[in-house]
């Protein structure tokens, strides 16, 4: 191994193969579940206008997933803190798989409400059980370049949406691209077989567990000011986040006559990877620039780079422009993720740390549940650049926020 290369990846072989199959698990179950989730995101346009969706009835549907998101975050936290990490997970990735491919089969909106809510419920699941799942595996040292790993999983499978979107949609439309979401089901038994429970996590299961999992605690003092706090800047950047990224494949393949770019499904497909590939980049920079100098900076300084150029993308209709400003849209506008895993892992106890990393991160998602709904009914009625500039707004509360949350680099996790 050369130097540059030991300086990059050292931390990845110096940690035990435990801790390197539960960062493999979290990782592709997060991949999969953004395939699964964003597959809506590439099929919209085709979907409204099969169903006869309006621009507004769109952003509801991507509303209700994100509320049952919030519920299913909550609830496969508690049972994550009761039952095991792996065991969580694994329910989690297996709800969200049979209801994606569910919604291939829905012939009327109130039936796709249904399937894209279940699916909601594995999708908030998944990241409470995979974020407590590498914190309490890895050192704090390098606890925030694996989660950051884990997060910029999801720029690949945002990305492995649109490539699949692009090649099964002319084969079998978009039903068939909604059935392709069953197969991540399959990554279940591997899971089953080869990742163990964290040490950390079965020191504490002979204690007497809460009924809720710890609720009680992190919603009093003297938590619950950070709780709000945290929970409140999660709250603001998932709402800048779906705002901007469910209508981001409309936005450029709508007609200019409806507010859209008008771009084709191959032009489009590949402004939405090239984006995934700045997403990537700033999930995975995240992790190592936040260890180095600490969560709040590194947070703060993406927000409001990401304030400022999505602002400039919603004005921007030159497909050119476009694909310039889109990976650093997604790099700062994305990359600040791999930090909320790390921060509330340092503020909660490991009794409780799921179910707080499940509340702090979904209740931040039912909050940013009207994002889709309100993005769409400003597109439909005065465009998409006074609709993303909400997100600009959003990423700068955000930042502010950070006023009241404690810098946490460098915390060993508490039993």
């Amino acid at each position: 191994m050369t130097q540059g290369t030991q300086a990059i990846w050292g931390w990845w072989h110096e940690a035990p193969a435990p801790a390197r199959r539960a960062l493999i698990a979290a990782s592709l179950g997060w991949m999969l579940d953004a395939f699964d989730v964003m597959l809506y995101a590439m099929v919209l346009t085709a979907l409204m206008a099969d169903l006869d969706i309006s621009l507004r009835t769109a952003g509801w549907l991507g509303s209700a997933t994100l509320i049952a998101a919030a519920v299913g975050g909550v609830v496969f936290g508690v049972l994550a803190d009761r039952f095991g990490r792996t065991r969580a997970l694994m329910a989690s990735v297996l709800l969200y798989s049979v209801f994606t491919a569910a919604c291939g089969f829905a012939q009327t909106v109130p039936q796709l409400a249904l399937f894209r809510i279940c699916l909601g419920l594995g999708m908030g699941g998944e990241w409470a059980c995979g974020a407590a799942l590498v914190s309490e595996t890895w050192p704090a040292e390098h606890r925030g370049k694996a989660l950051g790993l884990v997060q910029s999983s999801w720029a690949i499978g945002y990305a492995l949406a649109a490539i699949v979107t692009f090649i099964v949609m002319p084969l079998g439309g978009w039903r068939a691209v909604f059935f392709v979401g069953v197969l991540p089901a399959l990554f279940t038994l591997w899971i089953r077989r080869h990742v163990e429970e964290p040490a950390l996590w079965q020191r504490t299961r002979t204690r007497v567990t809460r009924p809720f999992g710890g609720l009680d605690e992190i919603l009093r003092r003297p938590l619950l000011p950070l709780t709000l706090a945290v929970t409140a800047m999660n709250a603001c950047t998932m709402f800048a986040w779906w705002g901007l990224n469910l209508w981001i494949p409309s936005y450029l393949a709508l007609p200019l006559a409806q507010g859209g770019v008008g771009l084709d499904r191959a032009l489009t497909s590949a402004l939405v990877v090239a984006m995934q590939v700045g997403m990537w980049f700033g999930y995975v920079t995240f992790g190592f620039v936040s260890d180095a100098v600490g969560r709040r900076r590194t947070y703060v300084c993406y927000l409001l780079a990401a304030a400022a150029l999505v602002y400039l993308y919603g004005m921007t209709r030159e497909p050119l422009a476009l694909l310039l400003l889109g990976p650093l849209v997604a790099f700062f506008g994305t990359g600040y993720f791999s930090g909320f895993g790390a921060v509330t892992a340092e503020i909660y106890r490991t009794e409780i740390r799921a179910t707080a990393q499940g509340v702090t991160y979904n209740a931040g998602r039912l909050a940013s549940a009207l994002a889709p709904f309100v993005v769409g009914s400003l597109a439909q009625t005065r465009g998409f650049g006074a609709a993303f500039s909400t997100a600009s707004v959003a990423f700068l509360l955000a930042a502010v926020l950070w006023i009241w949350i404690p810098e946490t680099r460098g915390r060993a996790l508490e039993d």
